[in-house]
């Protein structure tokens, strides 16, 4: 028999040494998919409209309170566990979770007291793979429902209407149709949503309350993993074994859309390489 006649199936009544792996993994697949199915369904029948705006501002009112101890950065604040906590007791299921994909770490606290939690991602159009990369594997790693946010335009559609790369002439306007505007139309149907802004971040965020009400989208926000440090979300990842972009390990300390992000060099704000060289520091979506 010549060499290229020698094939390398399996031979008859041999067993594929992978068959019980993959079998493995399409029964905690249909396990998972089920639990969402069930999740969801019991979520509709248990649905309730979404309260008054006064009502949401007294509920976040009370919120503060319970959970700011002696003040922000006070050692007697709440843990991003309580703030969950109360979170899942005030609203139930009419939760979201914004998450930029740089790692899934407040998807997992998260989802460790409300599972099945929809995780808000927005799809500029103009992520890094690996933040792409990042959010399939959040999908298929955590009790958590991905829910896809995407601008009314597409990337062409924008490029015919506006001309190519606005965000190189007016990031601000790229920000607003592409991120503010999806999530604003999005959290309309949510009493509560849940980011992971932290106050190391820059010095635009070093007084984040852990519970505020947000005016502009009229809904609660809440802000877990605001007394955090990066350290601190690193360890958490480490201990968890949690899901982290790759570019976080490669300059990249804050990543937005590839356009408009550079790595960021040692001793730098870790959001200095956000919009670079321009007169921004936020997408519009905290401010």
């Amino acid at each position: 028999m010549s060499e290229d006649q020698v094939t390398t199936t399996t031979p008859p009544g041999t067993t594929d040494p992978l068959a019980a792996l993959r079998a493995a993994a399409r029964a905690r697949t249909e396990q998972r998919e089920a639990a969402k199915a069930a999740h969801h369904a019991e979520r509709a029948r248990h649905g309730r409209p979404k309260r008054s705006l006064d009502e949401l501002r007294e509920i976040a009112r009370r919120g503060a309170a319970e959970l700011a101890g002696s003040g922000i950065g006070a050692d007697d604040e709440a843990t991003a566990e309580q703030v969950v906590a109360w979170a899942a007791r005030e609203f139930g299921t009419s939760v979201a979770v914004a998450c930029s994909m740089a790692d899934a770490v407040l998807p997992h606290v998260v989802a460790a007291q409300i599972p099945w939690v929809d995780v808000l991602f927005l799809d500029t159009g103009y992520h890094f793979a690996e933040t792409v990369g990042t959010r399939d594997a959040v999908e298929q790693q955590l009790d958590v429902t991905i829910v896809d946010v995407r601008p009314e335009l597409t990337v062409a559609e924008q490029d015919a209407a506006h001309g190519k790369d606005l965000f190189a002439r007016d990031p601000g306007l790229c920000c607003q149709m592409r991120k503010v505007e999806p999530l604003h139309r999005t959290l309309a149907g949510y009493e509560v949503w849940v980011t992971g802004v932290r106050r190391d971040e820059a010095p635009t965020r070093t007084r984040t309350p852990l519970v505020t009400f947000d005016e502009k989208n009229g809904l609660v926000k809440i802000n877990p993993l605001a007394a955090w440090s990066f350290d601190d979300l690193l360890a958490y990842a480490t201990r968890h074994q949690v899901t982290l972009n790759p570019l976080l390990n490669d300059g990249y300390p804050s990543i937005g859309c590839q356009p408009c992000t550079r790595r960021v060099a040692p001793g730098e704000d870790p959001r200095a390489g956000r919009w670079a060289g321009l007169d921004k520091t936020e997408c519009g979506l905290h401010v």
